[in-house]
């Protein structure tokens, strides 16, 4: 951490560097798990598993609920179990503070130099080129050795070869002296060898000396004087040298090197983020009116055909209910607008991930929320651009236009984004820019369509103008803001999961205050509207239903039927007579029909071949042993069973009326007025 820190070691030779120890946050069955991997330089294990385990006695740190050291040969793995209702980035906070899991590791480059007389303090530059020059001291000495080696073996080869050349008077010569010493005397006197010429002949046998090939002792005395030309060439150039260092490093790198194994974050502790770390997927964000917020892979739900049931998207108390649902990527900026109209931001992936039916985490965890102030619209920013503008609308209808970078630096305690009336409350935040238009829809079926020019920007703190004069018991239930250059439809859900798409050129530019035109033919049947969306027409989004008691339905959204603007809309989420839709979100990324986040196997398509169907025998209680492609319902695989033989269909159909598991089996919903999730006693019958 702190890379300034570094710089100033590498440029002084003194310094210190924050390590901190590798720490995930798991989910668990009950909660969250800390699972440290890696610790600091220098930090005992046990030390570290014996002071976590006295914080926790004396209550400094409170959450941990059990400690576990479950390293083995194959990696340390040190896990801390949290309580239900702790928050684990807080307790993580408090183990990085109160204990060795960061750490300050202090540098001092203190060396010997001048031949190791006088101690000095180096920088980095200095270090290496006094490295270097080091290097550049041996690859000369050695080179140097290799040189004198060389020529001494060249010598020798050219007594050989004059040996060659009087072979028989050199064995003559050896053979009339009477001893070694006289033999090393005649042969230098009578050849003009040098005595190291002598005493290498004289030290071959007479046979090795008479074996000698001539071509092989001058083939290598040819590759002698090539060698010592080279050598000569590099002691001659000291840029020879320096290539020779430089390669040689080369090589050590290519054998011995490997990725750095400690991560250099780019910031300060105080900044620390680990966005680095987090790959860019696409998530949900998911809140409930209780304030329980999440995060989750896209793949946790499934895609489904219109007027399926859907699937358990939160699991929530009676008297809670899914409030917000949003798609966005890990790495943006997540801002949360209150109904007091101020303005909190996170990054995604700061929010605690949870699996589909966890409740998540209390939004008081993530941010500092007032007493009664409630998180009523978010908004997810990849970047903040120059002539980028929020445009917010509350629920009288009354809009504002601000410019967004003045949202990009928000203190923890949160800034103002709006002031409102008495009695009002921010519901929608939307980005936009010069030459978008607005579309606001309100409860009782009313639209109005203008331009986003008919708003005049205003500043951060300030209230706001009229966007749609509502009628008596009236009130904005969705807004909404358009491209020019896209061809939209404008997609509206009621409260009993009636739906429809519409083109957006069925509702003509009017002006800000207006009352608007009708967007939807309401009845009892319907119900209130609930929701809409704009979303280009050739967009192969899908949308993702909740509704009040926790279902979730998600379905393409071509399949929305495409109708006009005073209509009623088709069933789209069929749901119980004490249910209603809550709210609807886009997925604008096509994810896997069928892929859950707790399955592993990939579901057959709808057009798949029907398996084969086994029987047991008539004495046996147990059904037909099978397997149902989750995205085909329960009516059409039966009806592809046909081809079978009429006695089977027939015997399973007994067989059915016995089973007790059979009807509790949960299958993926079929099309439009199909069972959904589960299939029904009744409908089973």
């Amino acid at each position: 951490y702190n890379p300034e820190e570094i710089k100033e070691a590498y440029v002084t030779g003194k310094g210190r560097v924050v390590m901190r120890a590798v720490a995930e946050i798991e989910e668990a069955k009950k909660g969250y798990r800390i699972v440290i991997t890696e610790i600091p330089y220098q930090v005992n294990k046990s030390d570290l598993v014996s002071r976590i385990a006295e914080l926790v006695k004396t209550k400094k740190i409170v959450g941990i609920s059990d400690l576990r050291d479950e390293s083995d040969k194959d990696g340390m793995r040190i896990v801390v179990e949290l309580k239900p209702d702790s928050y684990p980035k807080k307790v993580l906070n408090q183990l990085y503070k109160l204990t060795a899991m960061q750490s300050t590791f202090h540098i001092n480059l203190l060396a010997l130099v001048d031949n190791g007389l006088q101690p000095e303090v180096l920088n980095l530059k200095k270090s290496l080129e006094l490295f270097i020059a080091h290097r550049q001291e041996v690859v000369t000495r050695r080179t140097q050795f290799e040189l004198n080696k060389t020529e001494d073996r060249a010598h020798i080869l050219e007594g050989l070869k004059i040996a060659l050349d009087n072979l028989d008077a050199v064995i003559s010569t050896i053979r009339k002296s009477d001893t070694k010493e006289i033999a090393h005397v005649n042969l230098v006197k009578q050849f003009k060898l040098s005595d190291a010429q002598a005493t290498a002949i004289l030290e071959m046998r007479l046979q090795a000396l008479a074996g000698l090939e001539r071509k092989k002792v001058e083939d290598e005395y040819k590759e002698k004087k090539v060698l010592i030309k080279e050598l000569q060439a590099i002691l001659a150039d000291p840029q020879k040298v320096l290539e020779i260092v430089k390669k040689e490093s080369q090589d050590i790198k290519e054998r011995f090197g490997d990725e750095r194994r400690t991560k250099i974050i780019n910031q300060t502790l105080g900044k620390f983020s680990e966005k680095d770390l987090v790959p860019n997927e696409e998530v949900i964000i998911t809140m409930s009116k209780g304030g329980y917020i999440k995060r989750q892979p896209v793949a946790a739900y499934r895609s489904q055909n219109r007027g399926g049931k859907g699937i358990i998207g939160m699991t929530t108390k009676e008297e809670d209910q899914i409030e917000i649902i949003q798609s966005s990527k890990n790495h943006d900026d997540i801002l949360f607008f209150t109904n007091r109209g101020r303005v909190f931001r996170q990054k995604v992936y700061e929010i605690p991930q949870s699996s589909r039916i966890a409740k998540g985490t209390a939004i008081v965890n993530v941010i500092q929320l007032a007493p009664e102030e409630i998180v009523t619209a978010l908004l997810t920013m990849p970047s903040y651009k120059p002539g980028d503008n929020f445009v917010m609308v509350t629920r009288r209808g009354v809009i504002k236009k601000t410019v967004a970078e003045k949202y990009a630096n928000i203190r923890t305690n949160g800034l103002i984004a709006i002031k409102l009336d008495q009695g009002d409350e921010l519901k929608w935040v939307h980005k936009s820019r010069k030459g978008n238009s607005v579309v606001i829809m309100t409860k009782e079926g009313q639209s109005i369509h203008f331009a986003e020019s008919d708003a005049r920007l205003l500043g951060r703190s300030t209230r706001g103008v009229r966007g749609i004069k509502l009628r008596e018991h009236d009130e904005v239930i969705s807004a909404a803001v358009a491209d020019p250059d896209t061809e939209y439809v404008c997609l509206v859900i009621s409260e009993r999961g009636f739906g429809k798409r519409t083109h957006l050129n069925q509702y003509s530019l009017q002006h800000r205050g207006g009352i608007g035109v009708k967007t939807m033919n309401l009845t009892t049947k319907t119900g209130k509207l609930i929701g809409g969306r704009l979303v280009e027409k050739s967009s192969p989004a899908d949308i993702i239903i909740t509704s009040v008691q926790g279902q979730v339905i998600r379905t393409p959204l071509h399949k929305i039927s495409l109708l006009g603007r005073v209509t009623q809309g088709v069933t789209i989420m069929r749901l119980k007579n004490s249910d209603k839709v809550a709210s609807l979100s886009i997925i604008t990324k096509e994810e896997e029909e069928g892929v859950l986040a707790e399955e592993s196997a990939k579901p057959a398509s709808p057009e798949a071949k029907a398996p084969e169907t086994k029987v047991s025998a008539p004495r046996s209680d147990s059904f037909v042993k099978k397997t149902i492609p989750p995205s085909v319902s329960r009516e059409k695989t039966f009806a592809k069973r046909k081809i079978a033989a009429s006695g089977i269909k027939e015997r399973a159909s007994k067989l059915a009326q016995k089973s007790k598991g059979f009807i509790k089996k949960q299958i993926a919903p079929p099309a439009r007025g199909g069972a959904g999730s589960r299939l029904s006693k009744k409908r089973h019958k």
